[in-house]
């Protein structure tokens, strides 16, 4: 079930509409003044990772970190990215 965020033209307002199937086909309307005059926007992505069992910073998501020319790297394996 798909999320979407839209942003009012009209009043600015960011609302989040939930999309039970993706052949809904809602009248979708600003919340705050009712209007249709909305455009669909780019969430932003966010994942929250819990502490290890040791107390330390680290998630159970396995890491590989090495030198980059900027400094040091890091690449996270997350669930579901096969």
């Amino acid at each position: 079930m798909p999320i979407y965020e839209f942003k009012c033209l009209d009043c600015n307002e960011v609302l989040e509409i939930l999309f039970v199937r993706s052949d809904d086909s809602a009248e979708i309307r600003c919340k705050a003044c009712g209007s249709e005059h909305l455009e669909r926007i780019l969430s932003a992505a966010s994942h929250a990772m819990a502490p290890s069992a040791g107390g330390g910073a680290s998630s159970g998501a396995p890491a590989q970190t090495r030198s980059c020319s900027s400094g040091s790297c890091s690449t996270w394996t997350l669930p579901g990215g096969d």
